[in-house]
């Protein structure tokens, strides 16, 4: 008896769930149904301005170096995260671990045009490494509108591997909100091998604390 009521509940609460569907598509049909010439035509000219200004943003991303990741001078640092309101600054020396993260950077550079992917060779850039108390290397700087917000410290955040994916960086720099999925920046995730290899020691620039 008991399973026979529980089954008619179950089948009345998917009516009316079947019911609210149901009934939003009937709305969105009647809107629609409604909307006339003067309408459609007002949807299509925002739709269109809305392309524009994209189009717009994304050539002005461009002429500011977004979509290639590419080496800078300490002292066009500042410039640069002047210049765009998202930055992934990598500061590096020339070792295996500062290669494995370039590789991903190169891959995310292309996918992420909204953002900056810039690199910064550590030991030619004292004053800078000092100023943002850079120590372990690799570090990711993070930077929204010229301003450090966050770091990504070896590979601490990213499973304590090398062997992290394209997908699990992208997904880190997301979270401090440094690259967007969607809207302005849309994701196309690469999928990349995931051959492990032991990560080597961290290397040291100074013998500062990294914020």
């Amino acid at each position: 008896m008991n399973e026979t009521l529980g089954k008619q509940i179950i089948e009345q609460q998917l009516l009316t769930v079947a019911k609210a569907v149901e009934d939003k598509i009937d709305e969105e049909i009647a809107a629609l149904d409604r909307l006339d010439l003067d309408d459609i035509e007002a949807l299509r000219e925002r739709r269109l301005q809305q392309m524009k200004k994209m189009a717009e943003k994304r050539s002005q991303w461009v002429s500011l170096g977004h979509g290639e990741y590419s080496e800078i001078s300490e002292k066009d640092f500042f410039a640069a995260v002047k210049a765009s309101d998202r930055v992934v600054c990598h500061f590096y020396r020339d070792n295996w671990p500062c290669k494995v993260m370039d590789k991903h950077l190169s891959i995310l550079a292309k996918q992420h045009i909204e953002s900056r992917f810039i690199k910064v060779h550590a030991e030619k850039s004292p004053f800078l490494t000092e100023k943002l108390r850079i120590v372990v290397l690799p570090t990711l700087a993070l930077v929204k509108n010229a301003k450090v917000e966050d770091y990504v410290v070896g590979f601490d955040d990213l499973g304590g591997t090398d062997g992290f994916s394209t997908e699990e960086l992208e997904e880190r720099l997301a979270k401090s909100q440094v690259i967007v999925l969607d809207g302005e920046g849309p994701s196309h995730p690469s999928k990349s091998s995931k051959t492990k290899r032991s990560i080597r020691q961290a290397e040291t620039v100074d013998s500062s604390d990294s914020d």
